[in-house]
């Protein structure tokens, strides 16, 4: 990402409505083992599905381990994918993801950032951190880095962060991330979380190229999953009418919804690219905004995602 000139956007044959098994199709990922976080529910479980019916070795990680057993025997069910695992992981809790991180052991070819919480009221982490950036940003930085070593053994990983494109909604405000002096608000913390997960993807990029190790952000679309448990579906209609305009929106199926993160985790036609948004299973227009659609030049920016990492660093630092 660095210089001036950003490169050349990337568009792929998948469009809005690719489904994650169409975008996988004739894919083989035998031999490649792959952690989807939050992989028991939405688009978790099509995400984990698409990449188990490519033969690779499967984990699930999930706060719920009898709903992730469950997820797991449909899984294989439905493709015959014999190395499906679950394991425990509460990104919310710090110590979970330490638990989580020493007891992988081997490479770790894909590690799909899925899990998430979004618009919930006013709750905090035992640390005293706002529970979406606690959970949605620095729960994976945490696994993420703590995973690194075996990411980078893979020799060609790839790490995709499901992001939203209500980062529209808040840059990372770093003067008061954890609304302790502002007055909270779900959506501002929502929006400021997902833009963290881009930068994230920016900064990782960078970092880790040398590794081998490739990471891209994504929107997945609008769908209707327990993600949205703590939004009325009176506010759902009110949200969705404002950012259309008086148009209708389209839900996607969760089928199309894990497309794009599918395709970044095991399609050829990305191999290589790192540090960039997408939706709809192409790069995102930057700077140019829609209801949906573009991503935020301050989500992209280099300064603001070393910052972001050096923040997340020291945050986590003060619990030790």
């Amino acid at each position: 990402m660095n210089g001036t000139t950003p490169p050349a956007r990337l568009t792929t044959p998948f469009g809005a409505e690719s489904t994650a098994a169409e975008v996988v199709a004739g894919v083989d990922l035998t031999g490649r083992r792959v952690v989807v976080t939050g992989g028991a529910s939405g688009i978790g479980v099509e995400t984990a599905r698409a990449l188990a019916s490519a033969g690779a070795e499967l984990t699930l990680a999930v706060r719920d381990l009898a709903a992730g057993a469950r997820t797991a025997a449909d899984i294989t069910a439905t493709t015959g994918a014999k190395q499906v695992h679950v394991a425990h992981l509460d990104l919310a809790d710090q110590s979970s993801v330490a638990d989580f991180v020493t007891a992988w052991d081997g490479p770790l070819d894909i590690l799909v950032n899925n899990a998430g919480v979004m618009a919930s009221p006013e709750l905090r982490t035992p640390e005293g951190w706002e529970l979406q950036f606690a959970t949605n940003h620095l729960g994976h930085f945490a696994l993420t880095t703590g995973l690194h070593e075996a990411l980078a053994r893979s020799g060609a990983a790839r790490v995709v962060a499901v992001s939203s494109s209500a980062h529209h909604r808040s840059p990372v405000v770093f003067e008061d991330i954890h609304f302790r002096e502002r007055p909270y608000e779900p959506w501002s913390a929502y929006g400021q979380s997902k833009t963290a997960n881009v930068l994230f993807a920016v900064e990782a990029a960078e970092r880790w190229a040398r590794d081998g190790i490739s990471v891209n952000a994504l929107m997945p679309g609008g769908i209707r999953t327990n993600l949205q448990r703590y939004v009325s579906d009176e506010e759902l209609a009110r949200l969705r009418a404002q950012a259309a305009g008086g148009t209708e929106l389209r839900w996607k199926s969760p089928e199309e919804g894990a497309a794009t993160s599918v395709l970044l985790a095991a399609s050829p036609l990305v191999a290589g690219v790192s540090g960039r948004y997408f939706e709809d299973c192409n790069e995102a227009v930057r700077g140019v905004l829609g209801a949906r659609t573009g991503v935020a030049e301050y989500a992209l920016d280099p300064e603001a995602a070393a910052r972001l990492w050096q923040v997340s660093e020291d945050t986590l630092a003060t619990r030790d």
